[in-house]
């Protein structure tokens, strides 16, 4: 996400305070071997076991894993006759991956005949993440995606105030909040949980993953707007330090931040 996203360098604006300048297209594929064994398993089957993954970074996208065909349970492959263009890749040929009573549609493609700025992709196919049924970052299972190498997460105690209003309310005011900081995102004030007004919130249903936090359980207003704030209960380990502490983001909302307290 950093090398693809504004403003890393294979963004399509990178911006200006640099002392380069990029010869080659605005729109920009760059691959890196992936440093470690991956699997995704379906329907009780390893469909993909490698060591030779290649992490492909493309404009304004997220990195996608490329894996070797022989890497790859082919024997559970049905052709179909699913195709698109990529302009930057060439034209992507699609497989059904079955396994028993189960079926994955057009879940895998591959370039068979890449273009020539894009050759390195033939013999390489990919899976479509949300349509496996798990995914094994050596052998620890990953949610969401893979880890990009490039991607920070870090965060820091401040003893700034800050406060969170909806109107008249304070929903939480704080001089020891975390700051997190993410490749790519915006900065987030994570409060702890003591410093929240709790009573004027209610646990929603909505989850999300994030694979370098967690994942996240959402708070909605009692009587008002919903999914305004978040919290990781058991975050990874990129995200240790906001366990215990609430986010919140959402145009009901005000927030104040100061200079720490006297």
């Amino acid at each position: 996400m950093s090398l693809t996203m504004p403003p890393g360098p294979l963004a399509g604006s990178p911006g200006e305070m640099v002392n380069f300048t990029i010869d080659g297209p605005k729109h920009r594929l760059f691959a890196n071997d992936f440093p470690r064994r991956v699997r995704a398993r379906f329907a009780g089957e390893t469909v993909l076991d490698t060591e030779r993954g290649k992490f492909v970074h493309e404009t304004g996208l997220l990195p996608v894993l490329y894996v070797p065909e022989d890497d790859v349970r082919t024997d559970l492959l049905e052709k179909t006759e699913h195709t698109t263009h990529c302009p930057f890749k060439g034209d992507a040929a699609y497989w059904t991956l079955r396994v028993g009573d189960r079926a994955a549609e057009n879940a895998v493609w591959a370039y068979p005949e890449p273009l020539p700025d894009s050759s390195w992709l033939r013999g390489y196919m990919a899976f479509y993440w949300g349509r496996m049924d798990a995914w094994f970052d050596e052998d620890e299972e990953v949610r969401g995606h893979l880890r990009d190498p490039f991607h920070r997460v870090d965060a820091r105690a401040t003893s700034r105030r800050v406060r969170v209003l909806r109107g008249g309310d304070v929903l939480a005011d704080t001089g020891r909040a975390k700051l997190l900081s993410e490749t790519g995102l915006v900065n987030r004030f994570y409060i702890p949980a003591e410093d929240v007004n709790t009573d004027l919130l209610v646990r929603s249903g909505t989850r999300t993953v994030c694979p370098y936090k967690g994942e996240a359980t959402y708070w909605s207003l009692r009587d008002g707007a919903a999914d305004v704030g978040w919290s990781y209960e058991e975050p990874l380990v990129d995200g240790a330090k906001v366990a215990g502490h609430l986010s919140f983001d959402h145009d009901d909302l005000t927030f104040e931040v100061g200079p720490p307290a006297p």
